[in-house]
Order: structure tokens, then sequence, then C-alpha cells
């Protein structure tokens, strides 16, 4: 999971990236990086770490232009290195600058392919440069003469959409000739467009969440719709077309635990869903009749989950857990011991809160149940009598191959262990899980009725996910984490997309 944005504006947007990708931060904390276009060059700046860290006083003096695009990375494979940061740029046809969030299944195949058929280096680890590559060469097999035509355009994002599967959201700005961003076929990832009126001109911008809008004063004109390239051209004409039209799925992880509270995907509110995600679980647990003293959220991404399940019971939300801010999200921390240690530092017990009492905590989800355990071991140190968990999420069982970072099969909890022993092994007195029923009633909306459900029942959706795909991406993870320590994937989703999550 990544987050993307891209600025065509009518003044220097070096600035005004740095903004938005401050509000984006928490869609990934390894790298980032912004270009910026000067008419003559581009102006390009990456490297490991956060936004507040990697671009500073002496980066915006190099940093000129009215059009550019800004990356978070957060890597779901192969861990993450200053190359493999984001944007990428290629110097014909015209000079390509890229970004993008989400993850081609298939990208090992298709780096072979250009290679030998393309004779095209991959000089990376990240199959966004693989996008840049294909983009490139449908647009020189145009073979335009001056500029590029809006047909022209439209007729290589032909190509390209018949070469690439997998969740994608994709910005990236020809040289002279436009900004393009496009979107898989599913809508798996999400995209955002938006425009602003100024005195010199009408500004355009694209991202992953409509929170980077607001900030900068831009308007939402729509979603990019699923299998839709939008095309501004060099004299700010939109030109819009759907190039491969598939049944609209947005990821329903997204609303659990990815995006930001205050954002509003496809049309729902991020927020609202996991209200009603609340009221939902609020049902199963009332059946049970347990004597509950307290509601306490996991923070942050189970807050909004926490409020409307504790009204619905009738019973006193509390803070529980006070979460130290300063401390980076367990969900996309390289290494398991790293992250273990780091959660005693992240969340510390309200002991008046639970000493005494009967406790239900909410967290988004369970995934390898360790981050689970080590919570509930504070909660009852802190003087619990009983603890009870209750998951926004039904249980987990597959990886997710479009873009989030879940783990193999066999390190699901949910794979090994029936509710009971889950309930055990992470040392709960009761535990409850959303059912997907539940979930899917939780976030549809409007016209989004359907969702993108692979990492609960394996259904994926692009249908070219084969088990023998399956067992080979298991293989190469633990070859990586056995031979180079590399990015090890979280357990529990146990601090959100959330304002202040750095």
């Amino acid at each position: 999971m990544c987050g993307v944005v891209g600025i065509y504006g009518s003044d220097e947007v070096a600035y005004e990236l740095y903004d938005a990708m401050l509000m984006l931060q928490h869609r990934g904390q390894d790298a980032c990086g912004m270009g910026v276009f000067d008419g003559q060059h581009f102006n390009i700046h990456k490297e490991l770490g956060l936004t507040r860290d990697v671009f500073k006083a002496k980066e915006f003096e190099e940093l000129h232009g009215n059009v550019g695009i800004g990356h978070l990375r957060y890597p779901t494979v192969n861990g993450c290195k200053t190359r493999d940061a984001q944007p990428f740029f290629r110097t014909s046809p015209y000079g390509i600058l890229l970004a993008h969030n989400g993850t081609l299944p298939h990208y090992k195949e298709l780096k072979d392919r250009l290679a030998r058929d393309e004779h095209v280096l991959v000089n990376s680890d990240n199959d966004s440069e693989i996008i840049l590559h294909i983009l490139a060469k449908a647009i020189a097999r145009q073979k335009p003469h001056g500029d590029l035509t809006v047909d022209q355009v439209f007729d290589a994002m032909k190509e390209v959409y018949e070469k690439i599967t997998g969740g994608f959201f994709v910005v990236a700005y020809i040289a002279g000739q436009g900004m393009l961003a496009f979107r898989d076929p599913n809508g798996i990832r999400p995209g955002i467009f938006g425009k602003r009126e100024t005195k010199l001109s009408t500004d355009y911008i694209f991202a992953s969440e409509s929170v980077a809008l607001g900030l900068l004063d831009f308007e939402v004109i729509s979603d990019v719709g699923n299998g839709e390239a939008i095309f501004i051209d060099n004299k700010r004409q939109v030109h819009r077309k759907k190039i491969m039209d598939k049944k609209h799925k947005p990821c329903i992880f997204e609303y659990v635990y990815f995006s930001r509270p205050d954002s509003v995907l496809d049309g729902v509110s991020v927020y609202k869903s996991r209200l009603q995600m609340g009221r939902k679980l609020a049902r199963q647990i009332k059946e049970s009749g347990l004597d509950i003293d307290v509601v306490c959220p996991v923070p942050d991404t189970s807050r909004s989950t926490a409020i409307a399940l504790a009204y619905e019971l009738g019973l006193k939300l509390r803070e529980g857990l006070i979460r130290n801010r300063y401390i980076g999200r367990t969900f996309i921390m390289p290494g398991q011991t790293i992250r273990k240690k780091s959660i005693r530092y992240k969340l510390s017990p309200n002991v008046v809160e639970l000493e005494g009492k009967n406790v239900l905590l909410v967290d988004d989800s369970i995934v390898r149940g360790n981050t689970s355990k080590q919570i509930i071991d504070i909660v009852r140190q802190a003087g619990a009598k009983k603890v009870y968990f209750a998951s926004a999420a039904p249980m987990l069982t597959y990886p997710c191959l479009y873009g989030i970072d879940l783990p193999s099969r066999k390190e699901y909890i949910a794979n090994e262990l029936s509710l009971e022993g889950i309930k055990q092994a992470i040392g709960a007195d009761a535990l409850f899980y959303q059912t997907l029923d539940d979930l899917v009633d939780a976030v549809k909306y409007a016209d989004v009725d359907e969702f993108c459900l692979a990492c609960f029942d394996g259904n994926y959706i692009t249908g070219d996910i084969s088990e023998e795909l399956l067992k080979k991406n298991e293989q190469d993870l633990d070859m990586m984490r056995s031979c180079s320590k590399a990015y090890d994937t979280s357990d529990d989703a146990g601090t959100p997309g959330q304002p202040g999550m750095l």
C-alpha cells in the first residue's frame, strides 16, 4: 500500500505536494519521493524515511516547477531500498515521471518479458517501474509526430491495460504533453480527481485519498473510475475515457483499516462505514450475554467502530489504552522483533479505566495474533478481571496480491486454529469476529455494493491468481525473510490511517 499525489498547478507545486504527502503519510512510511517539471527538466528527490525528514529547506531549492508527483512508499515485496523509492523517470518518449499505488501479481513475468522482448533493464524491485516502461513503450508505438494526440494517449492506454493486471492507481506526467492518471479495471485501489480555480488557471490534482484535497483547497470532481484513464493535456483540457470496463469492486480493507476515517472513497465515508461495523458487531456481543463494564478501542483505527459498538450496547466507552504518537505504525514496521518491542512503547494501559473491570477490547483485525495477545496481556497486567476481544474484520485467511502487505496463508492464525483455539492463543476470555456479510453490508453504499474480499474468501477478482502463483509467492517470502531479513509483514493492523499517526 502506498500514497500517490499529482498536481498540475499554476505556480510552484513542491510545497503543495509536501503538504499533500503529509496528509497521506499513513499510507507509507518506508520511503518517499517527489518529482517536479520546470519546463526543461525533471527535478527529483527521493530517499528512505518520512516526508518531514526527507524534505528540508535545501531540497526545495532544487524542486522548481508547476507540475509534479509525490509518493509515499510502503513495500509489499522485497523490502525497501532507495532505488525502489518513487516516482520513477525515463527519458523517452518525451520524458515520463510516474508513481503508483498497488501491486502487479505477475511482476516477475512482466519484468522478464520486458528484458526479453523490449530489451529493457528494470533497475529496481518495484512494479511501478514495470508500469512506467510498459506505458512508455505503448506511447512510442503510437509513433507520435510532435505533440501527443488524445487518441494516441488512449490507444496507448489500451495496450497498457492489456498487459498489466492487479490493483493499481497510477499518476504520470509526460513532459510537455500532460498529466495522466488511471485506475485498475475493478477499481481495487482508490484514486480521487479534483480541481481548484485560481486567477491564472484551473489547477488539477490526483490523489489516493480525498483528505489530500481539502488542505489545499481543491474540490473533488469525482473518483477516478475503475478502468478509467484521465488525461489533462498541455492546454489543461480534461479528457476521460473508460478503457476497460469490469465490475467495480474496491478493496474493502481500505475501509476496515488503511484509509483515514475522514476520507471518502468511491462515495463511501470511511468513518461512517466503521460506525456501521460497530453496530453490526454489537449484535453478536449482545446475544452472548457477557457482563461487560467498559468498551476500549485499540488505538486508533478501531475507535470509530468501538464508539458505535458501545452506544449500541449501552456501555461506557473509555480510553483503556493510551497511544504514544511518536512511535510508528507496527503494521508497516519492518522486522517482527522491532514490532513486538514497539507495542510496549506504543500502548500504555490506563489503569484507572481497566483495574477490576470486565473489559471489551475492539480492534480492526487479527492477523497472526501476536499483537492481540500482547495487548490483552497489557490489559490483564493493569488489573482487568476479564478481557474480551472483538475484531471489526472477519477472519483473515488469504494473502493480498493487490497492494496490501498481508502475509502468506500459513502465517494467518485463522488458518491454523479454530475460533476457540484463537481465543486461547491470544488469551481472551471471549472472542468475536465480524461476519463477512455484515462487513459488506456495513460498507456498501449507492453504486458500490461489491468489494474485493480476497483476503477473507480467497476469491481473487482479477481471475489470474493460481494456486501455483500463491505457493511461489509464499516460497519467495520465506526465502526473503530467511536469507536477507528484509521486510517482514506486520501482525495485527493495530494503528490506523489517522491524523498524527507518525
